[in-house]
């Protein structure tokens, strides 16, 4: 008999995750269809879907430039210092020309318990 319980509880547990996992579908579909930004879907915008519809070309001339300018040697240089970890740290990069002091913050206390 004791094989007959370890069955229905077997039973149960898989019946029980069934269930949840049928009921786990059931929620908001809202949540998926709500606030949802973009060129369809009741967005708002059929003007904007119009214009992306209507356009010939969206990319610029420039995007098609395949002849892109770059210095070969010194990419390899920095590929080799990368492959070697002898990177060099960057030098003045700054979006400034004021040099500031870098400020502390105050320490924050430790928090105490009262007895």
């Amino acid at each position: 008999m004791p094989r007959d319980d370890h069955r229905n509880t077997g039973r149960a547990v898989v019946l029980a995750l069934a269930l949840g996992a049928t009921l786990g579908a059931c929620a908001d579909p809202g949540f998926y269809t709500d606030r949802r930004e973009g060129v369809s879907f009741q967005a708002g915008n059929a003007v904007a879907s119009n214009l992306a519809a209507q356009t010939i070309d969206p990319w610029p001339r420039a995007a098609f430039n395949q002849q892109i300018n770059g210095d070969g040697e010194r990419t390899q240089k920095a590929i080799e210092r990368y492959r070697t970890n002898k990177v060099t740290a960057p030098q003045g990069v700054s979006t400034s020309s004021i040099q500031f002091q870098p400020v502390l913050a105050a320490p924050v206390p430790t928090p105490t318990s009262n007895p």
